[in-house]
């Protein structure tokens, strides 16, 4: 079972006016920015961050990361025995 995370909401004029209390809020759980009574952003700690994008990658996305082509990768050859089929 997942703990549950209090979320904060704040508008932007409260976040500018009080940074402290929007960091403070957010290691609690994620804090929603409203612009004009729309949510427009959300302040979450890095560690949270860290979390939900480190999960989000699969094996196509590590492939496809820029700078791999440049690693030398040679794996040894497997070898894999065949044998004739009985059917009879």
């Amino acid at each position: 079972m997942e703990a549950t995370t209090a979320t904060t909401s704040l508008t932007s004029r409260e976040l500018n006016h009080d940074v402290g209390r929007a960091k403070k809020a957010a290691e609690a759980g994620p804090v929603v920015i409203t612009d004009r009574g729309r949510p427009s952003h959300v302040l979450m700690t890095y560690r949270e961050f860290e979390r939900l994008t480190g999960e989000s990658h699969n094996l196509v996305d590590a492939l496809s990361m820029p700078g791999l082509s440049d690693i030398d990768f040679d794996p040894p050859r497997s070898v894999i025995a065949t044998r004739e089929a009985d059917l009879s």
